[in-house]
């Protein structure tokens, strides 16, 4: 495998709650390298634009309102085969459901409240980094 990159950004439960610290630690030891990070807060707007895939379903207005609740921890991560191996460490959405040691099972409060975003896929890595790194932020 190539090396490649994904976006991961630690939503406002994670980072209310005190866990940006272990969370990267993990990421880390789990052999990715960060080559972007900022921490920012989300605005409606940009929440709106950032998950206007789920715009139609029921959840988007709470979703839109707990990315707006607090700060967020943006980061582009390098690793071969990142894509799967992060999705593989953050776990299933649900908590509940996650595998032992996973990001999730260990940081999330719950299936909306969940610690982490990770990319599905190359392409839409590229995306949400775009959409959060811009201009004099290029990595």
């Amino acid at each position: 495998m190539a090396t490649n990159r994904t976006f991961t950004m630690l939503k406002p439960d994670a980072v209310a709650n005190g866990y940006i610290g272990a969370i990267l630690e993990k990421i880390t030891a789990a052999g990715f390298r960060i080559v972007a990070m900022k921490m920012t807060q989300l605005t409606k707007a940009d929440a709106e634009a950032f998950y206007a895939i789920h715009a139609e379903r029921p959840f988007f207005g709470e979703l839109v309102e707990y990315m707006t609740s607090g700060p967020i921890v943006s980061a582009v991560l390098e690793k071969d085969n990142a894509v799967e191996d992060f999705r593989t460490l953050i776990g299933a959405t649900n908590p509940a459901e996650a595998a032992e040691g996973t990001i999730r099972k260990m940081y999330a409060e719950s299936i909306s409240a969940n610690a982490v975003h990770g990319s599905d896929s190359d392409e839409n890595a590229a995306i949400e980094a775009a959409f959060h790194f811009a201009g004099r932020e290029h990595f």
